[in-house]
């Protein structure tokens, strides 16, 4: 995984789109701020992404499933 914005705007684009809690979630704030700035390609789905773009999101995925986990465990 290495520093590309690009892959990385896509990579969390996907993120939020797919795994937010809905509409009053934090993560849908942070979707509303990131396309303030970053439109998608039409085209984009988690098979389009370049192989940093699938490692960008494999890790947000990783992290989200962690912390989860860590919330059933509380």
């Amino acid at each position: 995984m290495y520093f590309d914005r690009f892959d990385i705007c896509e990579a969390y684009y996907l993120f939020l789109s797919l795994w937010h809690e809905g509409q009053w979630s934090e993560k849908c704030r942070r979707l509303s701020r990131l396309a303030s700035y970053f439109t998608p390609r039409p085209s984009l789905r988690l098979s389009t992404l370049s192989p940093n773009g699938k490692a960008i999101y494999s890790a947000l995925v990783r992290k989200e499933r962690d912390r989860l986990a860590q919330r059933r465990t509380d």
